[in-house]
């Protein structure tokens, strides 16, 4: 799994059992987190400019870095017998309301560099199918930790999965990592660690208020959000207030804290994984907003969810089952989405 914050590649060993009553339980037996060297960082930021052809060399290219990478976990690790390996690779458009939308890492190829078994692309069909192709991890929210309210990950983006009359209902929320690293990035950090930037920072009233008015905010679910939303509607707003980093750090966690409190029902369990978890100004922001009782699970798991629910994918599609709700994404029905290559 690469996601939109490019902390780098996210690599997990998993192993799922399902009881006959349909009960799904797992383990990490390995994760690991491996960076993307400076030039991939650089090319993986821009790529979104890039025209067709030099997407496909780029696609190209990544699939063969991603051979390697995965390849060396597999050995170092010394793995015997995989089901498979299933893997996200790395979004690089994402336009649903355009019908496009684009991971890079998913060719035939990979199975025949790593000599596995590979089930990828998994959102490819659920935009044909008239879906937003995302969230995606909402199945393995509902199989693996069904006993919460809700589930919000927060990564480049918050995202959040709950049970609605009897359906799976997700979203994306709004920006958090994608734009909080950004501006960490000026800080000359990679993240903002616990959030203390930020909470030195002083609130932008105004600022707040017309982040909190964007038009997606008013839009009903299905929707979800990529690079390109951030890149028009946030970053130019954010760029123009003449705010300096620490300030809009400030600013934009409070939004992001008015989001996602927004989405709760109050004494709700509220269940929260990836990079954000670890940013306590947030978590507590999002607390001093509405009462709830807040799970944060241990490190490897809200470290490694994504990719743990992407082997779940994998695991669903080889065995002919869905792993595509339609009433998470919007597409015209439940279906079995990715592709599987052989060695």
């Amino acid at each position: 799994m690469s996601g939109t914050s490019l902390d780098g590649i996210d690599l997990a060993y998993c192993h799922f059992e399902v009881s006959e009553n349909e009960t799904w339980n797992f383990t990490i037996e390995f994760a690991e987190t491996i960076p993307y060297p400076e030039d991939w960082m650089v090319i993986l930021k821009e790529a979104i400019h890039y025209s067709e052809g030099r997407l496909q060399s780029l696609n190209e290219a990544y699939t063969e870095h991603l051979s390697e990478v995965i390849s060396l976990f597999i050995t170092k690790h010394a793995l015997k017998e995989l089901d498979a390996v299933c893997s996200h690779g790395h979004t690089i458009l994402h336009q649903p309301e355009r019908g496009m939308t684009l991971q890079i890492g998913n060719l035939p190829f990979l199975a025949k560099k790593t000599q596995q078994t590979v089930v990828c692309d998994f959102r490819v069909q659920d935009v044909a199918l008239g879906g937003q192709g995302a969230p995606l991890v909402p199945i393995g929210d509902q199989l693996l930790f069904g006993k919460y309210d809700y589930c919000v990950n927060l990564g480049g983006f918050a995202n959040v999965s709950f049970k609605k009359k009897n359906q799976r209902i997700a979203y994306d929320i709004c920006p958090v990592n994608i734009v909080l690293n950004h501006y960490a990035s000026q800080l000359g950090f990679a993240y903002d660690k616990d959030g203390e930037w930020a909470a030195s920072g002083t609130l932008n009233v105004s600022l707040l208020q017309a982040l909190n008015e964007l038009d997606f905010y008013k839009m009903s679910a299905p929707k979800s959000l990529g690079l390109e939303w951030v890149q028009e509607h946030v970053f130019p707003s954010l760029d123009a207030s003449g705010e300096t980093p620490k300030n809009i750090l400030r600013t934009f966690v409070e939004h992001v804290a008015e989001q996602l409190a927004l989405q709760f029902s109050e004494n709700a369990s509220v269940f929260i994984t990836g990079g954000g978890a670890y940013n306590r100004f947030l978590i507590q922001r999002i607390q001093q907003r509405k009462s709830l009782k807040i799970k944060i699970p241990n490190p490897e798991i809200v470290e490694f969810k994504e990719a743990l629910v992407f082997g779940l994918l994998g695991v669903l599609k080889l065995r002919g089952e869905d792993n595509c709700l339609s009433s998470v994404t919007g597409a015209v029905k439940n279906h079995s989405s990715g592709k599987v290559f052989l060695p």
